[in-house]
């Protein structure tokens, strides 16, 4: 199933549960390929932000939120592996667990254009989901990773935080009371020609 075709149809992902254990750039664990977000035939109408109306219409499809919403649900509920494992997700370990949404195509052969429109294009899909959670627990907290980076250089810093720090700038932060865990969302890139990541992760590790 796609998330979102980019100019010309450049623009794929591919089912997690599709992908090789160990494919793909990933950050938590071994590295992972990425699941896909599908796009529904129709979806609710909602007003565009602006950050949306800068993307090419083309690009402007229509995430299946629903069925993101579910994949954070069996994060919130499902127990936590007692090792480092791959699941129909992504990568999981003691603490945590993560759904890797969605992946792009990657950018060795792009001139600069499909790679700004794949930024706007999951930046849009993640606000549109952080949008959708704030209905449930309110609005997030911003959390930059940048300290955790740094603060991995000298120490090893914690699972999910420090392996997310490598390939995610920023992410937004939920608590769930229900499940006392938190909830992480964000968009990140290992390398400039590498793939954008829409990643969800769920741990009740707290933010270092």
């Amino acid at each position: 199933m796609v998330l979102g075709a980019g100019r010309g149809g450049e623009r794929r992902v591919t089912r997690a549960a599709s992908a090789a254990p160990g494919a793909g750039p990933g950050a938590l664990g071994p590295p992972p390929g990425l699941g896909a977000v599908r796009r529904p035939a129709a979806a609710p109408a909602r007003a565009l932000t602006h950050r949306q109306l800068s993307v090419p219409a083309a690009l402007l499809e229509p995430m299946d939120i629903a069925e993101a919403l579910a994949v954070i649900d069996r994060l919130c509920s499902g127990a936590f592996p007692a090792a480092c494992t791959r699941t129909d997700t992504g990568w999981a370990g003691p603490g945590y667990r993560t759904a890797e949404l969605a992946t792009s195509e990657d950018f060795w052969e792009d001139d600069g254009t499909r790679w700004r429109e794949t930024a706007d294009q999951y930046a849009c899909d993640r606000d549109g989901l952080a949008e959708r959670l704030a209905e449930r627990w309110g609005p997030p907290q911003e959390f930059s990773l940048y300290g955790v980076l740094l603060r991995s250089a000298q120490e090893e810093a914690p699972q999910p935080w420090g392996p997310l720090s490598g390939q995610v700038p920023d992410v937004q932060l939920w608590r769930s009371p229900e499940a006392g865990r938190w909830i992480v969302l964000g968009v990140g890139q290992q390398g400039r020609e590498l793939p954008f990541q829409l990643l969800a992760v769920v741990t009740d590790v707290d933010p270092p």
